[in-house]
């Protein structure tokens, strides 16, 4: 049986509305569909803040979408696997600086106000530095579980140690399992000297404190002056108890060279590595007058002088005394014409040569006469 054109026409019109209206419904589901599944995140780049409805699944499919390209030194919280949900915040930051010696920073930012601090691996390692509660605890809480995934880390509870850097204190919250993990989190590289306490394999425990002291070994070089010695050559020629300079002394010059241990800027110790003389000292020399049986006596078998006492350190200690002519080994009573006081030395070594000065006690000798800072005394000697 023939069909009417008009006939084939409306079923085609029929056909063709079955299939739009199809394809509208697909549509508009599709359309509810990818409204419902958008998720509301905050996207901070360079402390820029923005707010976007997103429908990535996860941190990484949100920096594609949004053309954000990572470089090598770039941080990222949290990690790049994170699954987004409503209310995240996301973070990208550079790291400030380069990984160093102690005090060289690594990845720090500001998470809502809180100092983060992530290892320079990136393998989920971190530190928030400040109180145990509040918004600290808040971030902390969100790293914990953002870094649960991480490779090599697993799921590392989190404890409050304190870390002393360079003598700063620092109380922190970190999911580090050792002193080492704390110290890469805080962006730390001990130096080859520097003296981290306990050990960077050492497990950390609630209240742990590790200590990193930034040692630096200085080597310096100063001059120093070497005194010059005197000399006496006894003789005949000159009377009892005068004496002349013959050639004046001139005192040499070294370098000296030190090794110097600083620890966090101060310095610890200094030690001496070695020694080389410019100018060797050149030693005064004297002519002194020699002892003489002659001298006037005040009873049978004694002696007696007057004049002034000084003392001087002499490289021996005891009761020692110095004279320009009394022969060595001869024991002296040494009066002092003030007080009375007495003292018995005995003549050890030569000197003094100034006018006026018969006798150089020993401190120990001098201080059973009268105190050190006196410095001269008016004596009568006798032997």
């Amino acid at each position: 049986m023939a069909v009417r054109p008009t006939r084939v026409r409306r079923l085609r019109i029929h056909r063709v509305i079955q299939a739009t209206t199809f394809a509208t419904s697909i549509a508009l589901v599709g359309g509810m569909w990818f409204l419902a599944a958008r998720t509301n995140v905050t996207l901070i780049v360079g402390g820029h803040a923005e707010s976007i409805n997103t429908n990535s699944q996860n941190v990484r499919e949100l920096l594609q979408s949004e053309d954000i390209t990572l470089e090598h030194s770039d941080r990222v919280v949290p990690p790049l696997a994170t699954v987004l949900a409503d209310g995240m915040t996301v973070v990208v930051s550079p790291a400030p600086g380069a990984p160093g010696s102690l005090l060289v920073g690594g990845s720090t930012y500001e998470l809502d106000g809180v100092t983060v601090n992530l290892a320079p691996t990136g393998v989920g390692v971190w530190t928030v530095e400040g109180a145990s509660s509040g918004p600290v605890a808040r971030t902390a809480a969100e790293l914990a579980g953002a870094s649960a995934s991480a490779d090599g880390i697993g799921t590392s509870p989190v404890v409050g140690v304190r870390a002393v850097v360079a003598g700063k204190v620092h109380d922190v919250l970190t999911n580090a399992r050792t002193a080492g993990e704390l110290l890469s989190a805080m962006g730390i590289t001990p130096g080859v000297h520097d003296r981290v306490r306990p050990s960077s394999s050492t497990p950390l425990h609630v209240g742990s404190t590790v200590v990193a002291d930034r040692v630096q070994i200085l080597t310096r070089q100063f001059r120093r002056s070497i005194p010059f010695a005197s000399r006496t050559l006894w003789t005949t020629e000159l009377p009892i108890g005068q004496s002349e300079l013959v050639s004046h002394g001139m005192a040499g010059l070294a370098f000296v060279t030190e090794r110097v241990v600083v620890v966090n800027g101060r310095v610890e110790s200094t030690s001496v590595t070695g020694e080389r003389v410019i100018r060797p000292a050149v030693d005064q020399l004297r002519r002194s007058g020699p002892a003489s049986p002659s001298l006037p006596m005040t009873a049978p078998g004694g002696h007696i002088a007057a004049g002034q006492a000084t003392w001087y350190d002499p490289p021996w200690s005891g009761l020692t005394a110095a004279s320009p002519w009394i022969p060595f080994g001869t024991h002296v009573t040494v009066t002092d014409v003030a007080t009375g006081r007495t003292v018995i030395v005995v003549i050890s070594d030569r000197g003094p040569f100034a006018p006026g000065r018969i006798i150089d006690l020993s401190p120990e000798a001098f201080s059973a006469l009268s105190s050190l800072g006196r410095g001269v005394l008016d004596v009568r000697i006798s032997w």
